[in-house]
């Protein structure tokens, strides 16, 4: 166990959290960063009547960042016209149709893209339905037998547990038929649902088990990685993104998805994402993927209220990656064609304009762009900012700290190093609320140093919890870690996880914390909104679950209720455990009813029941006694507290889905919440696997 400070500790071996995904090709894969101070552009002009506009010239255009005027460096005419019109091409040979691997090899491209639309049918299969995907494979392969021109160089991609390449960008019809159909699942292959295919998810990460399955930020890190490895193309690029929506929660940090679109932007790539739901029906009761509602919710207008919120927060985040780049999204609606006819519009002439910023400053700060024309009505479309380059450099002590705060107060997210986060919610009085937070970062992301015979590496931590409409700080964490240990393996191959906590109470917060690590000075952020209840408002008053599998002596008082016995509970973040530890269950209830008792001799306080209950799909794999507590365990903070150790060599190895079911018998309440967990077997063969 790594121990090299309070607070710091390791998870179980040969689980790393997963660095962001990688193109991957039939033959190759590769990993492109492109480093350029050369800002590009992307204009379409249109007259009032909303004709394009083919005569601009280079004099025409005035640019500014920040309201400073900018010198154009390169400008560009991209007219897609005479190649739509079937005229020739100069990437075909012999009339042959054109082959590009932009996607599959490294290789610099001989030839040229010059006046061809770049268009990426993009299909996220990780949560699309059946249904869903031949709705849009289906609208993929009328575009291509219908709408396709000969400008058109196309590409088909997928993901579910990797991000594949199905089709290069090509000309050719029948090749892109087919990949579509294989996405479909028409004809054989390892691409499209994971129904009846074998698991890719190896050739994603060394490791798919942990935060590939449960953290969302993998779809948008598929997205920025698309982006980075057609950073090499000048030219505009298109990606019609057909997904069933993309909900961010607590777990899904904001971080990501300004990394996602700063990469799309520095690409100048345009997102065009598709909701493949189509337009939706919403009965009152719900549809027939839901169970029957209890109570007067279908009756009182609540239920379409909860159903429209959650197809809204599902959709809010395909709008925001679509305007942001200058796409657009097409949501609540059966007609796909309209995506394919506006990108095809979009990209049918337009202005490459480059230029090189004259803000030398490195903060990360978005940066806003304005072009205009010499020309009286003349619309223009383009995007409209950018975030600013960052490095880091040797800085001595005061020059770090500052660029801690830096990249603290930073709108652009630092993503160079994977961190993880994870909160809890206890109650320790009335109006007070403990949050724990657990951050994790790879051991496998922290580079090592030999010196005096042991491997040595430093983190330094920096959280900051504001309020989330007044921005206001209510509380603060700055620490350096100092890691000590015997073997580089033995942190490579573990997770590195800081636990602390706040004393807040009830409200909206938002929470950053920012981690370096001090060799190569990487950098990593994660940001999220956190709501501490008002547990008086609930009917039965209920903590979060912790589920947990390691221990550690706690030192000194603290309020931390997870401090239990002398021991502190570290709870385990990826939810991810080997069969041969135990898996811990920590959870408290608050103010449980007094039953009505007539027996004054009775010392029976209260009357709570509860189990926890595994089940392998809708099969009940595992269930624990029951245990009835009749009395406060702690008192001083008016709560009953469980704690259950399951022995999960009862279990065989994969996913499971825990009910923690909560009865207050004396007042008639219940809760029922659930928890995703994968069961592994031993480290010690897993680990002799790799």
């Amino acid at each position: 166990m790594l121990m090299p400070a309070p607070g710091m500790f390791a998870q179980e071996p040969g689980m790393p959290p997963p660095p962001p995904p990688e193109v991957q090709g039939a033959e190759s894969r590769y990993t492109i960063k492109v480093n350029s101070e050369l800002v590009l552009v992307s204009v379409t002009a249109r007259d009032k009547s909303g004709k394009l506009l083919r005569d601009l010239k280079r004099e025409d255009f005035t640019f500014q960042e920040d309201g400073k005027t900018q010198k154009l460096e390169s400008f560009d005419v991209q007219d897609i016209a005479q190649y739509a019109q079937g005229g020739p091409s100069q990437i075909e040979e012999n009339g042959a149709p054109a082959e590009l691997s932009l996607l599959t090899t490294t290789a610099k491209q001989p030839r040229t893209v010059r006046d061809r639309r770049l268009i990426v049918l993009f299909f996220d299969t990780s949560a699309m339905e059946a249904d869903e995907l031949e709705r849009a494979a289906k609208s993929a392969r009328k575009f291509i037998s219908q709408q396709m021109t000969a400008a058109d160089l196309v590409a088909v991609v997928t993901f579910d547990t990797s991000l594949q390449v199905a089709q290069d960008f090509t000309t050719n019809r029948e090749k892109l038929t087919k990949a579509l159909e294989k996405v479909q699942g028409i004809e054989g292959g390892d691409t499209g649902t994971s129904e009846g295919t074998p698991d890719t998810g190896g050739s994603y990460v060394a490791d798919d088990t942990e935060y590939n399955t449960f953290n969302t930020d993998r779809r948008l890190q598929a997205l920025m990685s698309l982006a980075q490895a057609m950073a090499q193309v000048e030219q505009k690029k298109s990606v019609l993104y057909f997904s069933s929506g993309l909900t961010r929660t607590g777990t899904e940090n904001q971080a990501q998805l300004r990394a996602t679109i700063n990469a799309a932007v520095k690409s100048n790539m345009s997102f065009y994402p598709v909701d493949s739901r189509g337009l939706q029906g919403l009965p009152p009761g719900g549809d027939a993927t839901t169970a029957s509602l209890r109570g007067t919710s279908a009756y009182s207008g609540a239920a379409v209220q909860s159903q429209l919120d959650s197809n809204f927060a599902s959709q809010e985040t395909l709008t925001t990656i679509a305007s942001d780049t200058g796409g657009k999204a097409f949501l609540d609606t059966n007609d796909f064609g309209k995506a394919y006819d506006r990108v095809q519009r979009d990209t049918e002439t337009y202005y490459l304009l480059g230029y090189r910023s004259t803000n030398p400053a490195r903060d990360g700060r978005y940066r806003h762009i304005t072009v205009k024309v010499n020309r009286t009505d003349v619309k223009l479309e383009y995007r409209r900012g950018y975030y600013g380059p960052r490095d880091f450099r040797h800085f001595n002590k005061d020059e770090r700290e500052q660029q801690l705060a830096d990249e603290m107060m930073s709108d652009l997210p630092n993503t160079d190093l994977p961190v993880y986060l994870a909160n809890e919610i206890f109650r320790v009085r009335d109006d007070r609320y403990y949050v724990p937070v657990s951050i994790v970062v790879p051991g496998s992301a922290i580079p090592f140093v030999s010196a005096a015979e042991k491997d040595k590496a430093t983190l330094d931590v920096a959280g900051l919890v504001r309020e989330a409409k007044t921005k206001f700080p209510v509380g603060q964490v700055r620490e350096t870690i100092k890691l000590n240990v015997d073997g580089v393996q033995q942190v490579r191959s573990r997770n590195v996880q800081y636990n602390t906590g706040f004393l807040l109470p009830p409200g909206s917060y938002h929470v950053k914390f920012v981690v370096r690590e001090n060799q190569n000075g990487r950098m990593g952020s994660f940001e999220t909104d956190v709501i501490v209840p008002d547990m008086h408002k609930q009917q039965l008053r209920m903590s979060t679950v912790v589920l947990a599998s390691q221990k550690a002596p706690a030192k000194g008082k603290s309020q931390n209720p997870l401090v239990v016995n002398g021991e502190e509970i570290i709870p385990n973040v990826a939810h991810v455990f080997s069969t041969n530890t135990p898996l811990t269950f920590y959870y408290e209830v608050y103010e449980p009813a007094k039953p009505k008792n007539d027996d004054k001799n009775s010392k029976q306080q209260i009357r709570l029941l509860t189990n926890i209950q595994f089940f392998r799909g809708k099969v009940k794999a595992y269930e624990t006694p029951l245990v009835e507590a009749q009395s406060l365990s702690a008192p001083d903070r008016k709560a009953a507290t469980f704690q259950f150790e399951v022995p999960l060599s009862e279990l065989r190895p994969g996913w499971y889905t825990c009910q923690i079911n909560v009865i207050d018998d004396a007042g008639g309440t219940f809760a029922f919440p659930r928890l995703p967990i994968l069961v592994r077997a031993p480290a010690e063969r897993t680990a002799a696997a790799h």
